[in-house]
């Protein structure tokens, strides 16, 4: 549906009920208020709706609170989790006394990304494919009060429960530390579940390609078909909806923490990114592994602005509890055809169509708005500054000496850190006036705000190793 007009007609031809209008925070977690289909005409996705930004975290102060929804056409989709038939349409959030995009909008950022590198000349479309990996769980408890910190996660898969005691009988199936990639049911019990995800994905109108276990217990991941680059991050925004609701409807829950178990792998969001001119694309040539010289500058933005990325790819502080040394996590910021350990991962591809950049760090809390503009903005940078990446690291990064080692980048080690530097290094960001001052500053002032909280609570562990001396 491209117009006003075409979705009246949708709403007519399907007996809707609501119209529920979606916009996402800066934190990156949907929020919505429905409308009922007598409110709902040309007028209403024309001029869009009122709305107080001030109860969203990181916008408007309560004194100048008045904001506008303003519905996108395209993203209209039948939501298939409610009773009542309803229509969930995203929006961009406007400034009503000016009509202009909030700078604050994560998906204004989005667009203005993607504006930008048309206007550079570089491109005409950008494009993004994630892979967000999740954890489904059947019991969760936690507790954070002075006196009770600490967390209790359960599912029949985890290798713990290879002697729990079961009403019924213990079956015997369950998944070992690390070894979730991927054996067939029963001892993958997800088949189901992650069926009726991604039929519920197809459903709110994403270009589904599979589903499968990932490498630990209770770990998961759906498959989708790049697209554009606001485009696929509503779509991710979907993907999590779904996620959700359909973990809900089962009785269980599902999580997008990077790091939720220690011991285990954790979750990430490999970022797949390509950019085309003209139907054709510019990331293929005959430099190293069939890539051009502009995809050999992106990658070098990249690398080069990786640390302040990470504020906006990996902006939880259970992000890096993922990205440790030593580990199977792409801390290393170096780019390879070859090298799984690699932050920068050329994948496999005999059709100058598929190639394309694997940016392996960010992981599934990203805003995706937020953190596939940053990304974007990045590669930009190094291909209008013709920033060399180095040379590529064919070998294997994790068995590297020490002397060897420690002459490659790291991605950041802290949340914190991570601040820090997209403090330091934020021109790039706000070329072509994609982010704002107004915004970093922001977003730095919101995130420290859980740097502070996480660093002033006693951990559980820290009685382990502490408490007796």
């Amino acid at each position: 549906m491209k117009s006003a007009k075409e979705v009246l007609s949708f709403i007519k031809d399907n007996d809707v009920k609501y119209v529920d209008l979606r916009f996402t925070d800066p934190k990156g977690k949907w929020q919505h208020v429905t409308f009922d289909i007598s409110m709902v005409d040309e007028e209403f996705f024309e001029e869009g709706q009122m709305f107080d930004g001030s109860s969203i975290a990181g916008w408007k102060a309560i004194n100048e609170s008045d904001m506008l929804l303003m519905p996108v056409p395209e993203t209209a989709c039948l939501d298939p989790f409610f009773a009542a038939s309803t229509l969930s349409v995203v929006c961009n959030v406007l400034e009503p006394t000016t009509g202009e995009p909030y700078p604050r909008d994560p998906r204004g950022i989005a667009l203005k990304a993607e504006a930008f590198v048309n206007s550079a000349g570089i491109g005409d479309t950008i494009s993004f494919g994630p892979e967000a990996e999740f954890f489904i769980f059947d019991d969760v408890k936690y507790s954070a009060t002075p006196y009770n910190v600490g967390f209790q996660v359960d599912h029949p898969e985890l290798p713990h429960n290879s002697n729990t005691a079961y009403e019924g009988g213990n079956n015997g199936y369950h998944v070992a530390t690390k070894g979730g990639y991927f054996p067939v049911p029963p001892v993958d019990s997800g088949q189901d579940i992650r069926g009726e995800m991604l039929a519920a994905m197809a459903a709110m109108g994403v270009k589904v390609e599979k589903h499968h276990h990932e490498v630990a217990s209770a770990q998961h991941e759906l498959g989708m078909k790049f697209d554009t680059m606001t485009l696929m991050a509503d779509q991710l925004m979907i993907y999590k909806y779904c996620i959700h609701s359909v973990a809900h409807s089962f009785g269980k829950s599902a999580t997008f923490m990077p790091k939720p178990v220690y011991g285990d792998n954790g979750s990430g969001m490999h970022c797949h990114q390509s950019i085309w001119k003209d139907g054709k694309p510019l990331f293929a040539g005959d430099k190293y592994a069939g890539l051009s010289q502009e995809c050999l500058w992106y990658i070098g933005g990249i690398i080069k602005h990786a640390k302040a990325v990470n504020a906006f790819t990996n902006p939880s502080t259970n992000s890096y509890k993922r990205l440790v040394p030593g580990f199977e996590a792409p801390v290393l910021l170096a780019y390879s055809a070859r090298n799984r350990s690699a932050s920068c991962r050329i994948p496999f591809a005999t059709s100058p169509k598929a190639k394309r950049v694997e940016v392996r760090f960010p992981d599934p809390l990203a805003n995706p708005y937020l953190a596939f503009a940053a990304l974007a903005m990045a590669g930009m940078d190094g291909i209008l500054n013709k920033i060399d990446p180095g040379q590529p690291m064919d070998k294997d990064l994790y068995d590297l000496p020490p002397e060897e080692l420690k002459e490659i980048p790291t991605v950041c080690g802290s949340l914190r850190e991570a601040l820090e530097s997209l403090d330091k290094d934020r021109e790039f960001l706000k070329a072509g006036g994609v982010f704002t001052d107004d915004f970093i500053d922001s977003f730095i002032t919101l995130k420290m705000q859980e740097v502070i909280k996480f660093e002033h609570t006693p951990h559980p562990v820290e009685y382990e190793m502490y408490y007796s001396h």
